[in-house]
């Protein structure tokens, strides 16, 4: 069924989203304390998202592996590490990947919306979601924009 696929693939681009958090708040200076906060409920959010998506792909009769992350996200998080090593801990450094991310995933439920291919509860699951990510990713934007 393409709805649990879709299902599916938002479950592993929100937990890429949660790690690629969590991955930030380690790398964090002192500095950018204030961002601990927008990072932490970032991924906190993306938690609760996957749980809510993997519950609607249950209730469809399929299995679902919460942990599952994308090769892409993989890859992501790996981008930051290599960002860390070569002096990407300035504060516009983080909030360019951070915001590169949130694009990511904004685009991910996009596709999803404009595939046709998920209707009923989970589709109004998915466009709340879309809706309280794009606020995420552009309060992420906005500070971006400052720190240039």
């Amino acid at each position: 069924m393409k709805e649990i696929k879709h299902l599916k693939n938002l479950i592993e681009i929100n937990n890429d989203r949660t790690l690629g958090f969590r991955k930030a708040l380690e790398d964090l200076e002192p500095i950018n304390a204030d961002l601990q906060v927008i990072f932490t409920a970032a991924a906190a959010e993306s938690e609760r998202f996957s749980q809510e998506l993997t519950a609607l792909a249950e209730q469809h009769g399929a299995e679902v592996d919460e942990d599952d992350e994308s090769v892409a996200g993989a890859i992501h998080r790996a981008w930051i590490d290599v960002k860390a090593l070569f002096g990407g801990k300035d504060r516009k450094s983080i909030l360019e990947e951070a915001e590169r991310g949130e694009d990511a995933i904004k685009a991910a439920y996009k596709k999803v919306m404009d595939s046709g291919e998920v209707s009923g509860h989970a589709l109004e699951t998915i466009l709340d979601q879309a809706a309280q990510i794009r606020v995420s990713h552009d309060k992420i934007k906005a500070l971006r924009d400052s720190a240039s």
